[in-house]
C-alpha cells in the first residue's frame, strides 16, 4: 500500500505491506532509544502507532521494534522497517551478506574527481569516544562515490556526490569524506570548527540524505526500490549555490 498520511512527528510513511514499511525520515529525529535520549524517536512512533508490537515475536525483533537499520538524528531519507519478526529477521540477514543497495546524497567541501573509492577501516576515535575514524585494524568500511555537479560559493568549491556505502559503520559516509580531505558541510564533528563557521549560513544541518534504497523483499524476495526525494532544506541549499 502507499502511504498519504504524515506524523505529527513529520514521519511520512512511504510504503506499507503485512511484511515491511518504508518511512521518510526527517532530519534531527532520533532513530533508536537510549538512556541519553530525552525525547520521542521513530522507535517510540513505531510502536504507539501500532506498525509493530512491544515485545511481539522473539527478542530482537522485540529490542529494534522491527528497525531493519538506522539513519544518523541529522540525516533524512528513507528508513526500511520489518514488521514481523520473520521479515525483520530476513531484511538483517540482507545487510549482513550486503544485498542491500542504498544511495545517499551529500554535499562536501571542495573538488572531487568524478568518482571514487575509499576503501578503509573505521573504528571509534580513541581519544573521543562520540566519534569514529579511519583507524588500522578497524572494522572494514568502503564507499563508492560519484560526483553529481561542482559548484563555486563565495570563492570556494563544494561539490555534490552521489554516495553508495558497501558497508554499514556509523557516521561512515561522514568519516570517509573527511579521511579524503572533504568533510560534509555542516558537519561540526568532522570538518573542524573554523570550515563548519564558513559555512555556518549556507546549511541548517548536515547535508546528507539517504534518497534510495534496494532490496528483496522478504515475502516475494523480488527486489524493489524505494526513493525520497531531496527535502526542502536541502533543497534551498542547492537552490543558492546555482544561484550564485
Amino acid at each position: 500500500m502507499v502511504a498519504s498520511k504524515e506524523s505529527k512527528l513529520n514521519i511520512r510513511p512511504i510504503y506499507w505491506d503485512d511484511y515491511i514499511l518504508i518511512v521518510d525520515k526527517p532530519a534531527r529525529l532520533v532513530v533508536n532509544r537510549a538512556e541519553s535520549v530525552k525525547t520521542r524517536t521513530l522507535q517510540d512512533w513505531l510502536e504507539e502507532e501500532g506498525w509493530v508490537k512491544q515485545g511481539e515475536g522473539d527478542e530482537v525483533f522485540a529490542q529494534r521494534s522491527g528497525l531493519a537499520h538506522r539513519l544518523d538524528k541529522d540525516t533524512s531519507g528513507v528508513l526500511l522497517i520489518g514488521r514481523t519478526p520473520a521479515a525483520l529477521e530476513f531484511l538483517l540477514a540482507e545487510f549482513k551478506e550486503r544485498r542491500v543497495k542504498k544511495k545517499y546524497l551529500a554535499l562536501v567541501h571542495g573538488s572531487v574527481p568524478e568518482e571514487g573509492v575509499v576503501d578503509a577501516p573505521i573504528q571509534r576515535n580513541p581519544f573521543n569516544r562520540r566519534r569514529f575514524t579511519v583507524f588500522i585494524g578497524g572494522r572494514p568500511a568502503k564507499t563508492v562515490y560519484r560526483l553529481k555537479k561542482s559548484f563555486s560559493y563565495q570563492g570556494k568549491w563544494y561539490s555534490l556526490v552521489e554516495v553508495f556505502p558497501q558497508t554499514g559503520r556509523t557516521h561512515q559516509v561522514r568519516v570517509h569524506f573527511r579521511y579524503l580531505g572533504h568533510p560534509l558541510v555542516g558537519d561540526l564533528f568532522y570538518s573542524g570548527r573554523k570550515r563548519f563557521q564558513t559555512t555556518s549560513g549556507l546549511t541548517p544541518r548536515i547535508f546528507l540524505h539517504a534518497a534510495s534504497l534496494t532490496f528483496r523483499h522478504p515475502s516475494s524476495k523480488k527486489e524493489v526500490t524505494f526513493t525520497s526525494p531531496l527535502p526542502p532544506d536541502l533543497k534551498a541549499v542547492l537552490e543558492k549555490l546555482s544561484d550564485n
